[in-house]
């Protein structure tokens, strides 16, 4: 009996906990439908922080169970159902001619990102869940990589709202820009496939451009979102091995298990995506089951933001913003200069 009142409590926490983040997730769910730029996923944070900061209470350790499950559990299974909109015969799809662009940009948004972020001295999982977002799908990835990584949350959430500033830059930017060039839409849709982060993004500055890039910019855009497949698996071992490395003899004294390289909802991601590509899952489902993935993205965001503290935020400075503005451009300008030497432009 001495021990049921701490169960009852803990229990109690994590339902309330799940009580407010589904709230709340529902409520930036709203929002990111009349804003498709910001998405329910960046609503969601910003509404968790705000919330948090409103009512403090919210930010009890009492709800910390609630939290933890979104940010974690859900935020692993989220993945894998966005697998199931994937499709591995659409890399076939998109043509060699424009892997050595999508290849090229990832490489500089990767590169850059350890390179500039580190001359900036912005924290190392900062400038790398930055690169990672501009470099691949933006909200998406940062979320699969913050499932391996487990950054600090003010760090996942600073990386969020760098992409944020400037997907909808892109979006503003780049038809007008694309137009001034001559762009077919083939090559526009390319463009923007390769360069602007979130799927919602590229759809907005793809169909805003017309000629019909919208539908060659989609095909491009979730060619790209399987990168997040070797990336994560990198940076789940990179980050198995500076864990190894602290541990009483160092890296080579430590066996890294294999579920830590290869985590569950990473292989879930690529059954899924698999099991799409052969037909399995109706067409007709497939819009659902994007919501349901993006909702519980939202939910597990919403999570993050009500842990954070303002205070972290104000410590991270405005160099990581500075580093997306930098990566922002070398990927626009790395895509356009491989197209012009593939001949695509």
């Amino acid at each position: 009996m001495l021990h049921a009142a701490p169960i009852r409590t803990s229990r109690r926490g994590l339902v309330a906990g799940l009580a407010v983040v589904l709230l709340i997730g529902c409520v930036a769910t709203v929002f990111g439908q009349f804003v498709p730029v910001l998405g329910g996923p960046v609503c969601g944070i910003v509404l968790g922080l705000a919330a948090g900061v409103a009512v403090p209470r919210l930010r009890s350790h009492h709800l910390d169970g609630g939290y933890e499950v979104c940010s974690k559990q859900v935020l692993q299974a989220s993945v894998v159902v966005l697998g199931t909109g994937l499709s591995l015969r659409q890399v076939a799809q998109v043509g060699s001619s424009s892997l050595p662009v999508m290849l090229a940009s990832l490489s500089v948004a990767l590169g850059g990102a350890a390179l500039i972020g580190r001359w900036l001295r912005v924290g190392r999982d900062v400038r790398t869940l930055i690169g990672v977002g501009t470099g691949i799908c933006g909200a998406s990835a940062i979320a699969a990589s913050t499932a391996v990584m487990r950054p600090k949350k003010a760090d996942a959430a600073y990386a969020l709202g760098t992409i944020f500033v400037f997907n909808v830059i892109g979006v503003l930017t780049f038809p007008a820009i694309g137009h001034l060039l001559g762009m077919t839409g083939e090559s526009f849709g390319l463009w923007a496939g390769t360069a602007i982060n979130d799927t919602s993004s590229v759809v907005a500055a793809a169909y805003g451009f017309g000629d019909g890039a919208g539908d060659h910019a989609i095909v491009v855009k979730l060619t790209r979102s399987l990168m997040i497949i070797p990336i994560t698996i990198v940076l789940a071992y990179l980050t198995a091995r500076r864990a190894a490395s602290s541990s009483p003899g160092g890296p080579s004294t430590v066996r890294i298990p294999l579920r830590q390289v290869v985590p569950w909802f990473l292989v879930g991601f690529v059954v899924a995506a698999a099991v799409n590509s052969i037909g399995v899952i109706p067409t007709g489902w497939h819009r659902g089951l994007s919501r349901i993935g993006t909702f519980g993205i939202t939910l597990a965001l919403t999570a993050i933001g009500l842990s954070m503290r303002p205070a972290q935020l104000r410590r991270t400075g405005l160099r990581p913003l500075l580093l997306g503005a930098i990566l922002s451009v070398l990927v626009a300008s790395t895509s356009l200069a491989m197209q012009a030497l593939t001949g695509t432009l």
